[in-house]
């Protein structure tokens, strides 16, 4: 694979522990919902993480990472839709869907080193 694969995934990654940081252990939705800053710092990250996604798609169409087209989706929706961003909805991705794409991500870099 080239470096712009590599260089998408660990984005992804680094991204994700940003995410991590920025919401803290253990995972508490009140804090988030009270705390704009880390809220708009979350929705950055995604939407970093989106493009990224996308990237890697042009370069390996198969890539495999579970839900692309929901984790681009939700990065055009941040960006452009952010009116309608619901703290609700990226708490569920940050709990239910973002230690997979961790996971899926972390096996990739290890394929490609």
């Amino acid at each position: 694979m080239n470096n712009r694969y590599y260089k998408s995934l660990q984005e992804i990654l680094d991204s994700i522990e940003r995410i991590t940081e920025y919401v803290g252990l253990p995972l508490d939705y009140f804090g988030y919902a009270n705390n704009k800053l880390v809220q708009q710092a979350v929705e950055r990250n995604f939407e970093i993480i989106g493009e990224a996604v996308k990237r890697l798609l042009e370069i390996e169409p198969t890539v495999p990472i579970s839900n692309t087209r929901k984790i681009i989706n939700m990065r055009n929706k941040i960006s452009h839709g952010y009116d309608e961003v619901e703290l609700v909805q990226v708490w569920a991705v940050i709990v239910n869907h973002l230690p997979t794409l961790k996971q899926e991500v972390e096996i990739l870099i290890k394929q490609v080193e």
